[in-house]
């Protein structure tokens, strides 16, 4: 069988339209008739994408039993159906069928528990494997079993069908042991070591005994200096020889050889040390990356015949969309390594050594943000924790760059992205700025180079920042001018050299489709001697009065007919002109947008704001007529007071019933004891209240509650109101963002109202939220907290939604107390809130 191998790297799948912003298309004539056709995408959602192409389609396969194929690396359609069983698309019976691995980790268990248990899995066709048959050739998955951060196993499964079913092969490496007895918090499994099988390996004479390293003092297991048995990848060197590599965050990346007749590890059997001195452990292989506990998870190697090096790719950070997720890159001569940078630093950490400088850095958080005056809509395009990378070679040599990404502004929601890839002249690999497209590398000419550009450095940090857009031109002459100064040249047919504040940086210049601008774009992508990548996109060719022109044409306020919150006025737009506000009435809102709304029955207020706009010496102005509205008051609908009793004392809606631990689940209890006022509902983590369909029915609504959590378990709801299971409203204690507290909204994009602090367990706090026309505004124990606009309405007066507390669809049950839950008609106004919030 023909087989080509991408490698690999909460799984919803959804499709979200990415807006992108600003290149208006170089001016040749080329690239405008280029621009005609645009390139088509359907998106999938994969964490961790593992990629193989079979035949003349590829695959991705990711953590939480997801997978999807594609013709053209562009459009995608997802295949599996997660963690039903029986009757899992891969697995067939899942329980059953991954038992083997489930034993000592995963499938409801500690911090699996109501699932995420199967992560990362890597696929590929072994030609040589021995089928209980005898036949020979198997599709392989090497799939991992989770329970915590440390206890995992890796196992294997196999099929002839690429799709699955594919049946148990055997679990093959195991963490997270300890040398005595020992459980794990709502675990059953005893972590002792010889429960893992390995007194059987040693019995067997495949390794020379238990390591006592393996272990701290107290005997718990050693993961600053041992991996996580999570994330394999499988490759082949240069000699035929198969090798796993694997391993998450905790002691570093390792590699073994594997035995492709059996899928089984061929062990050291003893310790020793590489020839630069790293560990090689009996049992766990040859350390490669990573250690004491820092960032790196996701390896992947591939051999590239060009430059005759292996690469590891390995991603730091945290996934969440806060994580600062990105991808890291090394190389070698050897596949076992030593693996070093373009600075000659080693992948494996010594003691006390961060790893933010160590390792050429391939995606970041970024933000080519769209300024007023930049053509589309919403904030721009970029990326944040891109990261769990596979990388493919075409016959031809054609580099892909498989990933995961979550976007700015967007919440957890993920989807699978293609980029190119490409070996700059000092054999490092430099990523496309845009998705692929279909375009090809090819030979492009200094003029159509020559122009404005926005520019990103990914820069070595990895945190919830995200690099900013700068402007900078590269002119004819060849020098560079704007927010950077320098250099730039064009070496053969696309190679791109710059010289930027200083330092030097090599890659390629590439022709893009831009979304925005309808029209093929020149981009250029290159790294430095430091390992920092930057891109570039072009912007059209326009003359300061243009850009003047566009900007007052573009600026948009929103609905200034009634303002109601402060209004966010932009102060730079296209190109780094500058736009300075003023006010006729600063009692009405002030040039910073700051509003003073008139009281409750007082006329609205009304002003003029200017916005005068300057690029070099070309200026404008454009005026904005505001007016303000009165303060109104929320009305009142609905107040469950919770006096031993789930009725609502307004007399407008029905009582309350009691579900079991997800909405519509039987079952379920309710006690009450002294609350925040009075009496409050007292939920065990296994049950919910229902509330009435129609309890919010507008656009303009609040919620007020208090909150006393027992426990704090991450997307577990207090309040929850939706229209199906892609439109809802939920009020998180504990948010997915750095585990603030979060009023997390869900449409065609998740929308995280973050506050800012975490409300502790066993104390009450109160929390409020008011949605008005897309304006969503949230206060903690009565203080303001978030303010933003484009929150998502899934209610309306026809609507009938689906309403409860503590429970939804998905999500552990809340465990704690809720009491003096009100519905309003309205926004709160800050008054209300701040009263509300007093016992």
């Amino acid at each position: 069988m023909n087989l080509s191998k991408f490698t690999r790297g909460t799984a919803v799948l959804l499709s979200l339209a990415l807006l992108v912003p600003m290149t208006a298309g170089c001016s040749s004539a080329a690239d405008a008739a280029a621009a005609d056709t645009p390139p088509t995408f359907s998106e999938v959602s994969v964490h961790d994408p593992s990629i193989v192409k079979d035949g003349d389609t590829y695959y991705v396969f990711g953590s939480h039993i997801a997978a999807a194929k594609s013709k053209d690396l562009m459009n995608w359609t997802s295949f599996a159906n997660g963690y039903t069983t029986p009757g899992n698309t891969l697995y067939g019976d899942l329980s059953k069928n991954l038992a083997g691995s489930f034993e000592w980790a995963g499938e409801n268990d500690s911090d699996s528990k109501n699932g995420f248990a199967v992560w990362a899995p890597d696929v590929f066709w072994n030609k040589d494997y021995v089928n209980k048959d005898g036949s020979k050739g198997a599709y392989m998955i090497y799939y991992s079993a989770s329970s915590t951060y440390i206890r995992s196993a890796i196992g294997f499964a196999t099929s002839k069908n690429i799709e699955g079913p594919y049946e148990y092969g055997d679990t093959v490496m195991y963490s997270g042991f300890t040398a005595n007895d020992a459980y794990d918090k709502d675990s059953k499994v005893n972590k002792q070591w010889k429960n893992t099988g390995i007194d059987e390996l040693i019995a067997a004479g495949k390794l020379t005994g238990e390591n006592e390293n393996w272990f701290n003092a107290d005997g718990s297991y050693n993961n600053q200096q041992y991996p996580n048995a999570i994330d394999a990848a499988l490759s082949y060197d240069t000699k035929g020889k198969l090798w796993m590599t694997y391993g998450s965050w905790s002691g570093g990346i390792f590699l073994l050889e594997i035995d492709p007749k059996t899928g089984q590890p061929i062990f050291p059997g003893k310790d020793g040390k590489a020839k630069d001195g790293r560990m090689i452990d009996r049992y766990f292989g040859t350390k490669i990356a990573g250690g004491y506990g820092k960032s790196g998870e996701g390896p992947y190697i591939e051999y590239n015949k060009s430059t005759k090096n292996y690469y590891l790719y390995v991603t730091y950070g945290w996934l969440g969309a806060d994580g600062g997720y990105n991808m890291r890159v090394f190389r070698s001569k050897n596949i076992d390594g030593p693996y070093v940078d373009s600075l000659g630093q080693n992948a494996v950490l010594p003691a006390a050594t961060e790893n933010t400088e160590i390792g050429n850095k391939l995606i970041g958080n970024f933000l080519f943000e769209r300024e007023a005056g930049d053509p589309g809509t919403g904030i721009g395009y970029g990326y944040l924790s891109a990261g769990h990378n596979s990388v493919y070679t075409d016959k031809n040599g054609q580099m892909f760059l498989v990933f995961h990404t979550r976007f700015p502004q967007q919440g957890e929601a993920h989807e699978v992205r293609v980029h190119q890839m490409f070996m700059n002249k000092d054999g490092w690999p430099v990523v496309a700025p845009y998705r692929y497209g279909g375009e090809k590398l090819a030979a492009v000419k200094k003029d159509e180079i020559a122009g404005d550009y926005a520019y990103v450095n990914h820069g070595k940090a990895y945190s919830g920042a995200i690099a900013e857009t700068q402007s900078i031109t590269l002119k004819a002459d060849g020098t560079v001018t704007g927010a950077l100064q320098g250099k730039w040249r064009k070496n053969a047919d696309n190679k791109a050299k710059l010289t930027l504040g200083g330092e030097e940086f090599d890659g390629v210049f590439l022709r893009q489709w831009d979304p925005v601008s309808q029209t093929n774009v020149m981009t250029f992508t290159v790294v430095s001697g430091k390992g920092e990548a930057a891109w570039g996109t072009r912007l059209a060719d326009l003359t300061d009065e243009q850009v003047v022109d566009r900007i007052a044409e573009g600026l948009d306020l929103g609905d200034t007919s009634k303002v109601t919150a402060d209004l966010k006025l932009p102060t730079i737009g296209s190109r780094g002109a500058s736009i300075a506000w003023s006010s006729s009435n600063e009692n009405v809102i002030s040039s910073s947008g700051k509003i003073q709304r008139p009281a409750e029955g007082q006329p609205a207020g009304t002003a003029t704001l200017t916005a005068k706009i300057v690029k070099g010496g070309a200026q404008k102005t454009a005026t904005f007529e505001i007016t303000v509205l009165p303060v109104k008051n929320a009305t009142l609908q609905a107040h469950y007071a919770f006096e031993n009793n789930l009725s609502d004392s307004e007399g407008k809606f029905a009582k309350g019933g009691i579900t079991g631990d997800r909405i519509g689940k039987t079952g379920g209890k309710l006690t009450y004891a002294a609350g925040a006022k009075g009496q409050a509902a007292v939920f065990d983590g296994a049950s919910g209240v229902s509330l009435p369909d129609n309890l919010i029915q507008s656009p303009s609504y609040s919620v007020s509650l208090w909150v006393k959590p027992e426990e704090l378990t991450t997307y577990t709801t207090t309040f929850f109101g939706a229209k199906d299971d892609t439109h809802w409203v939920s009020v998180l204690p504990k948010g997915s963002v750095g585990d603030q507290t979060t009023v997390w909204g869900g449409s065609a994009k998740w929308y995280d109202g973050v506050t800012g602090t975490k409300i502790p367990a066993g104390e009450w706090s109160h929390l409020a939220f008011s949605v008005d026309d897309g304006t969503l505004t949230v206060y903690v124990n009565g203080e303001r907290k978030f303010e933003g606009t484009g929150f998502p309405n899934p209610f309306s007066e026809e609507s009938k939604g689906t309403f409860a507390l503590g429970v939804n669809w998905w999500d552990a049950a809340f465990k704690g107390q809720l009491d003096e839950l009100r519905v309003y008609k309205g926004a709160l106004t800050a008054q209300q809130a701040a009263e509300l919030a007093q016992k």
